[in-house]
Formats: C-alpha cells, structure tokens, sequence
C-alpha cells in the first residue's frame, strides 16, 4: 500500500472530488464521493463513503459505505423531485435553484477529532459528533453526540461513555490530538501499549510543547 503524505491526500480509484480540502497524511476510499468538505490532518475515510458538507475532524476514522451529511429533498412543497431545483436538467429554458444549493451546501455536519464513524452510519446535516465518539455500524445519527460517547441504533441513542467523566476531562485537557507529528512518533509506543488513564498518567503535566 502507497504511504501517506504530508503534502498530497491519497485518493484511490472511481472518487469524486468536488470543492473540498485535505489536510496532512489524509486518505480517501475507493469510489467515495467527496462534496463541500474538509478533510482536517490524519481524517481518512473507507471505500464507497459519500460525505458532504461535512467537516472531518483530525484522525477521524470513518468506515465504508457511510454517509455523512445527506442531503435532504424540499418535501415541503408540492413535490420533492430533482425537477424543482436540476430545473436545467428536465429544461432547456430553466436555470437550476442557487439558493436551495446554497441552504443545502450551509447545513454543516462536524466531526470531531479521533471520532469512529462505523460501517453504513448514517449522519445527518446540522449534527456535531463529539471528540473521540464511536458510533455504532448502522446506525442513523440526528442529534448531536457528546465526546467518547458510544451511540448505536435507528435512531441512534447514547450506550455508555467510553470513560469515566474524570478520564473524559482530562483527555480533552491533554488534547493529544493537537500534537505534531514528530512527537505522536516519540509516544507512538506509549499509545500503543498504554490504556489511556496509563497514558494520561505519563503525559500530563509533560506533553509535548510542540503542536501542530
């Protein structure tokens, strides 16, 4: 497999990419489609993921067939078929409707740093996905979920925290996530080998004055 790169995202065959940004050491599955989003340092997503709209935290780790950021139809009208507003797909005399595009494009979704987005999730537009949460494969995220919370189910509801609240605060005090990249190399043993209030143990008080 290619390495990442500092420089230039990894994107892998069949993607579409429309008026989004990558950051550093980011990768895009195979035949994802990506639109109005932005891809923060680390964030990578599996095959077959559509995104849009959305911003990708640093180290978000989205699974395949996701969707992030669907886009909803104007089923308050009359009708909710692409005519009203790909006018100029069905017409050659119709312009398409800039201002639904536009109220569409603004609906922002958020994902927080190191979150995990399971296989075939589902997260609506408008919702932020707290640091370091997972949510469930399958699942169908509307509302928003607080940091290293567990959520699962259609729709999707809090199953426990990943920590103690105690933990929790002092992850989001240590925000490791903000480290560059030279010193998440000196403490890649310790994250490898260390649950995390072992880790919170070692580094606080003496994380790496570098950041990203």
């Amino acid at each position: 497999m290619a390495k990442l790169s500092p420089i230039t995202p990894l994107v892998h065959s069949g993607c579409e990419i429309v008026n989004s940004q990558f950051g550093a050491w980011c990768e895009v599955g195979a035949q994802s489609r990506v639109i109005n989003s932005t891809f923060e340092d680390y964030a990578y997503c599996d095959r077959m993921a559509d995104i849009a709209n959305t911003t990708v935290g640093r180290f978000s780790n989205i699974a395949a067939m996701t969707r992030i950021g669907p886009t909803d139809h104007p089923f308050a009208h009359a009708a909710q078929h692409h005519f009203l507003y790909r006018s100029s797909y069905y017409w050659d005399d119709a312009t398409d409707d800039p201002e639904f595009f536009s109220a569409r494009a603004a609906r922002r979704t958020t994902l927080g740093a190191d979150c995990w987005i399971g296989h075939g999730a589902i997260i609506k537009p408008e919702v932020t996905v707290g640091i370091g949460a997972i949510v469930a494969s399958g699942a169908v995220v509307t509302k928003d979920i607080a940091p290293f919370m567990i959520v699962a189910g259609c729709p999707a509801t809090p199953i426990r925290a990943r920590f103690s609240q105690d933990v929790i605060d002092r992850l989001l005090a240590l925000s490791w996530w903000d480290w560059g990249h030279a010193e998440l190399r000196a403490a890649l043993d310790d994250f490898r080998s260390l649950k995390a209030e072992a880790f919170l143990q070692k580094y606080e008080g003496h994380a790496p004055r570098s950041k990203r």
